[in-house]
């Protein structure tokens, strides 16, 4: 048997030498497909997530409502009932007036108010407030589906009640004259409008006033 030469040695030595780089290259390509994987996972979740944090944020922005009048229905020189009359705002998809919530500010407190459908168990509302159609073309109420309906929203304060509203529903006391109350309408999707109402000065001899 003829023994290995030197030539034979070093070209066993490359050999090995060529096979550990191959493995390290093959170790290294799978190591970067994992890492580009996994970017490609987190960037499809950040986008994910934008997107819906974008869309929430249009939606606070544009679904909401807009207060297109509001009428106050006295008695005995106090505003005993008000009914705001509601519109879809530029831009806006159907609003469900089921959903909706109101913050009522006067001088005699702060009330939360909630459509008369909602659960008892679901809220700790201080009042309810009712729907009527003003304007109703495919009879939607009480979901503001068109740009042209015209929903009324009705408040019955005080111990005032009306047939829009069930008994036992009022809320806060009657307005006197020139006072001030400060309405927050907040949307399912966190929209919200204001509208300030103010009661004229005088209320007499008059049966409905605008506010």
């Amino acid at each position: 048997m003829f023994g290995r030469t030197d030539d034979d040695n070093r070209d066993q030595d490359r050999g090995q030498v060529g096979i550990g780089t191959l493995i390290v290259f093959i170790a290294m390509v799978l190591v970067a497909a994992i890492a580009a994987g996994v970017l490609i996972n987190t960037a499809g979740f950040l986008q994910s997530k934008s997107e819906a944090a974008g869309q929430q944020s249009g939606d606070q922005v544009t679904n909401r409502l807009e207060v297109a009048s509001a009428t106050g229905t006295v008695s005995s020189n106090q505003v005993a009932h008000v009914n705001v009359t509601v519109k879809q705002a530029p831009g806006a998809q159907n609003v469900d007036l089921r959903n909706v919530t109101v913050s009522w500010v006067e001088s005699g407190g702060t009330y939360k108010i909630v459509h008369d459908a909602v659960e008892d168990d679901a809220t700790d509302a201080d009042g309810r407030f009712g729907v009527t159609s003003f304007k109703d073309a495919d009879q939607s109420s009480p979901v503001l589906n068109d740009p042209d309906d015209r929903f009324t929203m009705v408040f019955d304060i005080g111990s005032a009640s009306t047939a829009a509203v069930p008994p036992g529903d009022e809320f806060g006391s009657e307005l006197g004259e020139g006072s001030i109350v400060t309405v927050q309408i907040t949307t399912q999707s966190g929209a919200t409008s204001n509208a300030r109402l103010v009661v004229p000065q005088s209320l007499s001899g008059t049966s409905a006033v605008n506010l």
